[in-house]
């Protein structure tokens, strides 16, 4: 069983910045990361995903550029580092881990069935 914790939403202006943990209970090492968002109204949406050794990462068309994952699995720990931020991005952010093999590929990733466990969110709100 991995329980997955997100933390560092906040509140931050238009063009700020913010980094998001997702740490787990357990050994992350073999589990990719999903990075997920849902705003009120709205579906639940991926925006990036990183493989468990770090060699795979992707992100929606909305955060590419802007948005970097990655994770330290000796901290059992992945990051979300959220620049330029939009108002458009409110929501809340919720980290998920898969133990399937190649989720964060291009013919699985953000497919939400293939995940094992899911964080609780964290709200994340742009606005001046």
């Amino acid at each position: 069983q991995l329980q997955l914790v997100e933390s560092g939403g906040g509140l931050v202006q238009p063009g700020g910045s913010l980094r998001l943990s997702c740490a787990a209970s357990g050994f992350t090492y073999y589990y990719d990361i999903g990075w997920f968002r849902q705003a009120p109204g709205k579906e639940r949406e991926g925006v990036s995903c990183i493989g468990s050794s770090a060699g795979s990462t992707r992100y929606a068309d909305s955060v590419q550029g802007r948005f970097t994952v990655s994770r330290d699995n000796a901290k059992n720990t992945a990051y979300l580092q959220m620049n330029s931020l939009k108002p458009e991005d409110t929501a809340v952010y919720y980290c998920a881990a898969a133990r399937r093999l190649n989720y964060c590929s291009a013919y699985v990733w953000p497919r939400t069935a293939d995940l094992d466990y899911w964080g609780q969110g964290t709200q994340v709100t742009v606005s001046s």
